[in-house]
């Protein structure tokens, strides 16, 4: 008998036929999530009901939906972040989790590299002001020079930094566990995450929020950034105090942000009244190229399991 799938993607197969196609050589009896958008519990759980196996975007898989599946044996996330999901029920029930780590650096590498750049030469600000057919110059900043920040020295943190280095800049970084190795061949300092936030002109953040040493960029940390330093989030949007961050950038304390993740998505609030920073709909993995890549990765790791339970 066919495994039961549910693609709880909100898009699937948009960009390519690949991963469909995998799954129908793989034998899977599968269905799509026809809505075209992100699915609240209630939905995971009328749509999924009979899966053995779910191909998971954000959507919320807390202990009441996967308690809620009871045929469930695989979640295949597509993506890295697997903060979504309730681990500890997932692993009480001996529901294995699987994701693709690897395949969304690069996009996440590039985004924080053109928002750094968008930020110091106020491309986005220009922008905006000749739609309203206003022909205005403010200066913008070199990257040149500058002394950047990267707290989280995962996979991502890794590439930015080592991506800076060689843009003629000062790369610092900060890690509850440091790769000292690595960073004095990438030639990052290693430093601590106080130090970081006093001494950088640009701080950009790819930390998880799982596990017990969660950082959060509030009050008191961006109090403690330089006057007109910059700020850059594609991790999480938990990590970052809005309001904070609102205040900070209305009187000028922070030059600018560049934002693609938010407490609350899709975000409609306070930070889109300001004309110093850069807000985009959390698309850093969302390119073509590595939408397909993603996806077909996903479809394979599920294939994997079911084919041999690894």
């Amino acid at each position: 008998m066919k495994p039961k799938i549910f693609v709880a993607l909100s898009t699937f197969a948009e960009y390519g036929d690949e991963p469909i196609r995998l799954l129908d050589q793989g034998g899977l009896d599968y269905s799509l999530n026809r809505l075209g958008r992100r699915l609240v519990r209630e939905e995971i759980i009328e749509m999924g009901k009979d899966c053995e196996g779910i191909i998971a975007g954000v959507e919320p898989y807390d202990d009441f939906v996967l308690e809620n599946l009871p045929k469930l044996r695989c979640i295949s996330r597509c993506g890295v972040g697997i903060d979504n999901i309730s681990l500890e029920k997932a692993r009480e029930k001996g529901v294995v989790i699987r994701n693709t780590p690897d395949v969304v650096i690069l996009p996440v590498v590039e985004l924080t590299i053109a928002m750094i750049f968008d930020l110091l030469r106020r491309l986005s600000y220009h922008t905006n002001l000749l739609r309203s057919r206003k022909w205005k110059k403010q200066a913008g900043n070199l990257l040149a020079g500058k002394k950047i920040g990267i707290i989280g020295l995962g996979r991502i943190g890794k590439r930015v930094a080592e991506t800076l280095t060689k843009l003629s800049t000062e790369v610092y970084g900060s890690d509850i566990t440091p790769d000292q190795e690595w960073a004095k061949l990438a030639g990052v300092q290693v430093i601590s995450t106080d130090q970081l936030l006093r001494e950088c002109d640009i701080v950009s953040i790819h930390v998880s929020v799982l596990g017990d040493h969660k950082f959060i960029l509030g009050k008191k940390e961006i109090e403690s950034m330089r006057k007109g330093s910059f700020v850059v989030n594609v991790s999480r949007g938990e990590l970052v105090d809005e309001r904070a961050l609102y205040e900070a950038l209305k009187s000028n304390h922070l030059a600018g942000a560049a934002l693609d993740v938010f407490p609350k998505e899709p975000y409609d609030g306070p930070l889109c009244e300001l004309d110093n920073i850069v807000l985009t709909p959390h698309v850093a993995t969302f390119t073509r190229e590595s939408r397909v890549q993603m996806e077909v990765e996903t479809v394979e790791n599920l294939l994997r399991f079911f084919k041999s339970g690894e």
